[in-house]
């Protein structure tokens, strides 16, 4: 009954949707361009903001947990579970503050608009999951953008998104040269909850009347822990906070 109801109600909200990535394509070219970094974030940090509000449309409510806890003044690395773009969207704006950049698949590089324009101008990096050797310098770089400017990366180690809530396996090459080259960074674990069942039937029709939870775990800093326990204190904290995982 769910999936025949938001038949019509996703159509306009896909219409809405995409009317918010058309409309600030433009706004965030000139405000890039004319202003500058600082007011192409807020045209980005705005852009979600609309965007959530679309997916209050059908009926979505969003809960974020231990916000206030988050480190101020130090690079962040936010290590998440991933179940479906309304991760991204909502983690843009609720922690807006940290100016989050993404390691995203160069797919997402072209063709959307707003989306694409934000990863290759905003901070975001690009790879190839077909090449590991390529995603190096690139992670490389983003780690010492972070650690120079006081910024944020946010980084999903399943690789891929998550299609039932249940985990996958954490890989730990693109988390490990975060902290590498970005010393002074606290590894801020983020628990994702119900963000799956947005896409439970896939892109249209989107999911009705669901509840997505982040919860933040305690912060780590890089400097006091070896890779490798850091690596297995994050992954555990990340995968007991989703529901689905306990459940299995």
């Amino acid at each position: 009954m769910e999936k025949i109801i938001s038949y019509p109600i996703s159509v306009i909200y896909y219409l809405l949707f995409g009317l918010c990535l058309a409309v600030f394509h433009p706004i965030q070219w000139i405000c890039l361009n004319v202003f500058g970094y600082q007011a192409h974030k807020k045209s980005v940090d705005y852009l979600n903001f609309f965007l959530l509000r679309c997916t209050n449309l059908v009926g979505t409510r969003y809960t974020i947990e231990n916000r206030d806890t988050i480190p101020k003044g130090v690079p962040i690395i936010f290590v998440a579970n991933h179940q479906s773009m309304y991760d991204i969207v909502a983690m843009i704006w609720y922690f807006r503050r940290f100016h989050c950049k993404f390691v995203s698949k160069k797919e997402l590089g072209s063709g959307i608009p707003s989306v694409s324009y934000n990863l290759k101008h905003g901070g975001s990096v690009l790879i190839d999951r077909k090449d590991p050797k390529q995603a190096i310098p690139v992670i490389k770089g983003l780690s010492e953008y972070i650690e120079k400017n006081t910024r944020s990366a946010v980084i999903f180690p399943e690789g891929t998104r998550s299609k039932t809530g249940v985990p996958k396996e954490f890989a730990q090459s693109g988390l490990k040269i975060l902290c590498k080259y970005a010393p002074s960074a606290y590894v801020v674990p983020v628990s994702i909850n119900n963000s799956w069942k947005m896409v439970k039937f896939g892109f249209f029709p989107v999911g009705l009347g669901n509840h997505l939870k982040f919860t933040a775990h305690p912060a780590l800093a890089v400097k006091d822990y070896k890779f490798e326990e850091l690596m297995e204190i994050t992954e555990k904290a990340v995968k007991e906070g989703i529901n689905e995982y306990k459940q299995v």
